[in-house]
């Protein structure tokens, strides 16, 4: 089975025909008084990256909003990979997350946004890519009903919309709250939301994305209830990136300081409404006339306190949770989404946190790279 980050609404929809025009990569990097010297890496670390060449990054979803998107746009635009000696290329992605993991795998890319879970059925089945970090355990996926519904239950029985499938961790999140699984009545939704409200074809839930139809929804004056997995304990994953794995071995300062300027950026975008709307005019000059931004910076303000509510236990942003690999395989199990043969011991050999280790001092983001 192949899971796919499924386009993510109206807004971005109407961003696409632009967003997919553009030149394959963007190597802006117009950087302002928040930018430091590159006198402050020392020359043996700038000879070790620049000799990386040309990186690619490749995004989830072209240029939406999103944590793992936004904030390597703004590194590029603030010039905080320039500051580091990094080349790096943003290009966008199409939003098939089995199409990334392959560009990365091929080494068309070198780092590119990837869920935990995906990578991990990426790796089971033969694709070789590596995991080095994540923001949160929790997930975007949610499920949405109207108000009147106040106990998952009570959709048993009833029709529920997806997008061509029910994401693991929203079934996973049903089926732990007691609902028959079996007695659902489920049907393939379009990416407009309004559907929900109107009960179009007695619709009584639909999944969908925490920082997106959301916000869509209450723009138009038609709030609903969210139900988040992650309040029931389930797993997932928010920003993880992961990396060609022949690249990192290469180049392992490279590596490590597009996530250094990534996290910096990721700071510095959402430390204040004024900075938000910097980063997202950034990808509103990528993407061209069409792009929403005030939907994007409620996408990213969402998300952002999305990570927030939800830290990886002990870790610092970015850092893997290994616990949360295991639960995830377990997961991925339950739904036949990969083999029995895949242990959790081979997941956690998928992904490798040396790289953020290496970033942190003390629990702080060391800034600029020493």
């Amino acid at each position: 089975m192949q899971h796919r980050r499924l386009v993510a609404g109206l807004a971005a929809l109407a961003a696409t025909a632009l967003s997919l025009g553009l030149a394959g990569c963007s190597t802006s990097s117009a950087a302002d008084t928040t930018s430091s010297s590159t006198s402050a890496i020392s020359s043996k670390r700038c000879a070790e990256n620049k000799a990386a060449g040309p990186i690619t990054y490749l995004s989830g979803y072209q240029y939406q909003s999103s944590a793992s998107i936004l904030e390597y746009i703004a590194a590029s635009k603030l010039g905080y990979f320039k500051d580091l000696c990094l080349d790096v290329r943003l290009k966008p992605g199409s939003g098939d997350t089995a199409q990334n993991t392959k560009l990365l795998a091929s080494g068309q890319a070198s780092i590119s946004a990837i869920a935990e879970q995906d990578l991990i059925q990426a790796r089971a089945n033969g694709i070789d890519i590596t995991g080095v970090s994540s923001y949160s355990n929790a997930g975007l996926d949610i499920l949405m009903t109207n108000k009147d519904i106040t106990k998952l239950t009570q959709l048993d029985g009833k029709v529920v919309g997806n997008k061509g499938f029910v994401p693991a961790a929203v079934e996973a999140m049903m089926i732990k709250a007691g609902v028959d699984w079996k007695s659902l009545q489920q049907v393939k939704e379009g990416y407009d939301p309004t559907v929900l409200p109107r009960k179009q074809g007695g619709l009584e839930a639909l999944t969908g994305f925490i920082s997106n139809e959301p916000n869509l929804l209450r723009a138009a004056g038609d709030p609903v209830t969210v139900w988040q997995p992650v309040k029931y304990g389930i797993p997932s994953s928010i920003g993880a990136m992961a990396v060609n794995p022949a690249f990192a071995k290469a180049h392992p300062t490279a590596v490590e300081d597009v996530l250094r300027a990534a996290i910096h950026a990721y700071q510095y975008c959402s430390s204040s409404d004024a900075h938000v709307t910097q980063c997202v005019g950034y990808a509103a000059d990528l993407s061209g006339a069409t792009y929403d931004k005030a939907q994007n910076a409620k996408i990213w303000k969402t998300e952002v306190k999305t990570i927030a509510d939800n830290p990886t236990p002990g870790q610092p942003l970015g850092g893997i949770d290994p616990a949360n690999v295991t639960k995830l395989v377990a997961m991925l199990h339950q739904y036949d989404i990969v083999p029995g043969s895949v242990t959790a011991s081979d997941a956690k050999g998928w992904f490798d946190d040396r790289y953020v280790d290496a970033i942190y001092q003390g629990g702080k983001l060391v800034w600029p790279a020493p």
